[in-house]
């Protein structure tokens, strides 16, 4: 039987090892050392922010980005509810009140109608949203554009949640007047924000989607996989990454990063949190480092925490972030060859890519209309568990979670329709043709289609 195929896995080379075993013999170990600062850096320079604080997960840097804020009990925090529960937990560490906001379908993110019409509602009755936290999903922005001038016209502070979105862009640069608008909103509101452009199409799901031409070319594709037969010259950092445009997580007071196991990049664990205010990059770290203060013995003025990236894990980071562009292109492949295989089946849809940036194809979701398809997508996930392929369901609605049952719910029903139908397929930048193959071969099974159709167009019983 074929190994465990699953739904994204590390991918692992040689400039990752060569750092690790830098580390270890110059002893660097601890939760300091060069490969940190470099990491931050080097991250920082990629994102095009100011600074880059390393942190032990994604969770720790939202839940600090929160704590600078100010966020405590009785203030209500904004969030996607299509999102996993580490986009949420912090608000709770701190004693505040999430309130969950729905999907728009066009990019199953943060619906900025229903943003507005939260913090109308606020406004109205004399009270202001403490934060925003958008959620960029499965490897794209939300609409941006919309939501800084929602968080600059309320004076709400935006901290974007961008653990899944690594290496997505943004299209568009700031108009006159902007800058002002990003300057005055640093200090409590949201960045400027960036209006949207043409741009060149690419192929992708429901129609054509936004992409840098030719990013979806085969140039270079080894014979049986989606990444390069030979590793991708070390372009070093840079701020407008594939398609040009900027980063999720540069547009608010603060952004956070994941590199969990399963992200389009990896340090066994970790995260990263960006910013433009000095003074948030330095609370920041001397939170995450217990909060010692400047003193030649242990002085502590406030609560802090254990919440520093270790150098051994920073230098995976750095090995990592060297090939960033290179895995967000071997992933965008393989959405395409699963879209040549499975786009015409009736019934199925992928997750479209917004006109306003470019997707990094994190993950490669789709949707199954049951009648249409002649399947479920929990049929589809059970056919595949069956030849040990790991699918996932689409994240479970936070307002439908145990946990957080009795938190005010601002509509709902895209994000619970898009948990119904939606599924998530394996999307490994080191997957190979065989590799797609055999998810294809078990979706069309699970929809009881052929893998190949027949020349003569007869359809034989599968």
């Amino acid at each position: 039987m074929p190994d465990r195929l699953y739904l994204s896995p590390p991918h692992i080379g040689p400039d990752e090892l060569a750092l690790v075993t830098e580390a270890f013999e110059t002893n660097w170990v601890a939760p300091v050392g060069p490969h940190v600062d470099a990491f931050e850096r080097e991250f920082a320079a990629y994102v095009g922010a100011e600074h880059a604080v390393a942190l032990s997960s994604g969770t720790a840097a939202l839940h600090l980005a929160l704590r600078d804020l100010g966020v405590g009990p009785g203030d209500e925090v904004a969030v996607s509810t299509l999102t996993f529960c580490a986009s949420v937990n912090p608000i709770l560490y701190e004693g505040a009140t999430p309130v969950f906001v729905d999907s728009e379908r066009r990019s199953w993110n943060l619906d900025p109608t229903l943003v507005e019409d939260l913090f109308r509602d606020r406004a109205a009755k004399g009270r202001q949203v403490k934060a925003l936290v958008p959620v960029h999903l499965y490897g794209q922005t939300a609409d941006l554009g919309a939501l800084v001038e929602l968080c600059d016209r309320y004076g709400v502070p935006m901290i974007e949640d961008a653990a899944e979105a690594l290496g997505a862009r943004y299209q568009g640069e700031e108009s006159q007047g902007q800058s002002e608008a990003r300057d005055r909103a640093l200090n409590g509101g949201s960045r400027a924000a960036v209006p949207e452009r043409s741009r060149g199409e690419s192929r992708g799901a429901e129609g054509p989607v936004a992409g840098p031409p030719g990013e979806n070319e085969a140039e270079g594709l080894s014979p049986r996989g989606f990444g390069s037969a030979q590793p991708p010259p070390d372009r070093g950092p840079s701020a407008q990454g594939p398609g040009g445009g900027r980063s999720p997580g540069t547009f608010g007071r603060a952004g956070i990063f994941s590199f969990n196991g399963n992200k389009i990049i990896t340090t066994s664990g970790g995260g990263m949190l960006v910013t433009d205010r000095a003074e948030t990059a330095a609370h920041v770290k001397k939170m995450a480092t217990q909060a010692r203060d400047a003193a030649p013995h242990y002085e502590h003025s406030e609560v802090g925490y254990n919440y520093r990236l270790s150098n051994v894990l920073a230098g995976i980071g750095r090995g990592q972030l060297r090939q960033l562009d290179h895995r967000v292109a071997a992933r965008r492949r393989v959405f395409d060859a699963y879209v040549d295989a499975l786009g015409d089946l009736p019934g199925v849809a992928f997750m479209p890519e917004a006109s306003w940036g470019t997707h990094t194809r994190w993950l490669t979701c789709l949707t199954l209309d049951p009648e249409a398809a002649g399947a479920t997508r929990e049929d589809v996930r059970r056919a595949l568990e069956a030849d040990d392929v790991e699918a996932r369901p689409v994240w479970k609605p936070m307002h439908l979670q145990p946990v957080y049952a009795g938190y005010e719910a601002v509509g709902g029903a895209v994000a619970e329709d898009l948990f119904d139908r939606g599924l998530c397929l394996p999307s490994g930048s080191g997957m190979t043709e065989a590799d797609v193959e055999r998810v294809v071969t078990g979706v069309r099974a699970a929809l009881g289609v052929p893998s190949v159709p027949p020349e003569n167009g007869e359809v034989p019983e599968v």
